[in-house]
């Protein structure tokens, strides 16, 4: 019997999925100690979506990579996904249809985010392409293993490092086109990014100094 069949044996036989009796567990699993250990680790460890969105150019994929390599999360990128749809033909929407992607895209990662939940599954999610009233999909069930997290910046710190935020607008993905990437843009785009999910009643993490700083903070927390 391999370890996932263990797991699964101790959840069905247990009240409440992953509360066990570890002296238990010990006494009469006939694996080693070491791989005793790291299976209850696994069983335990609190499932969780980690879900990252925020405007554009806010260093969301950045952020992801930064938690994959900590966590060892599985990643999805909301980004791959809208390029796989248009690119196979499944939509006539073009990159550029912001809103109408969001409607498009949103029922079916919201879909892939419970079936993750229900399956006790880890996953990173990242993407622009969240609804400010994202909640209203998900019953207290589900949002209790979802993390959430949404990235804005001040005006201030995109007309001071406008340049660098455009530079490293590639750091872990390449972007096929940033021309349009203007100053007015972006500070327009983080504003309603800001403003919209402050009055849903988010939290909005707002990058006004060091982004570095930001990043860090959240890998820690």
């Amino acid at each position: 019997m391999d370890q996932l069949s263990v797991e699964s044996l101790i959840y069905l036989n247990t009240p409440h999925p992953g509360l066990i009796d570890f002296g238990l567990f010990l006494k009469q699993s006939i694996f080693t100690s070491d791989h005793r250990r790291d299976c209850y680790k696994r069983i335990i460890r609190p499932r969780m979506i980690i879900l990252i969105t925020g405007a554009s150019h806010t260093g969301k994929t950045l952020l992801a990579q930064r938690m994959l390599e900590k966590y060892k999360y599985p990643y999805l990128s909301i980004d791959h996904l809208k390029m796989g749809l248009i690119r196979s033909g499944n939509t006539f929407l073009t990159p550029k249809d912001d809103d109408a992607l969001t409607e498009y895209l949103w029922p079916i990662v919201r879909e892939m985010i419970k079936t993750a939940i229900e399956n006790s599954q880890n996953l990173i999610v990242e993407g622009c392409y969240v609804p400010f009233d994202w909640r209203r999909d998900f019953d207290e069930n589900y949002l209790s293993s979802i993390r959430f997290i949404c990235l804005a910046m001040t005006g201030r710190y995109i007309d001071e490092h406008f340049k660098d935020i455009t530079g490293y607008g590639s750091a872990i993905e390449s972007r096929l086109d940033d021309s349009e990437c203007s100053l007015c843009g972006l500070k327009e785009d983080n504003k309603r990014c800001l403003e919209g999910f402050i009055q849903a009643g988010e939290q909005v993490l707002l990058i006004d100094d060091s982004f570095e700083r930001v990043l860090e903070a959240l890998l820690e927390s």
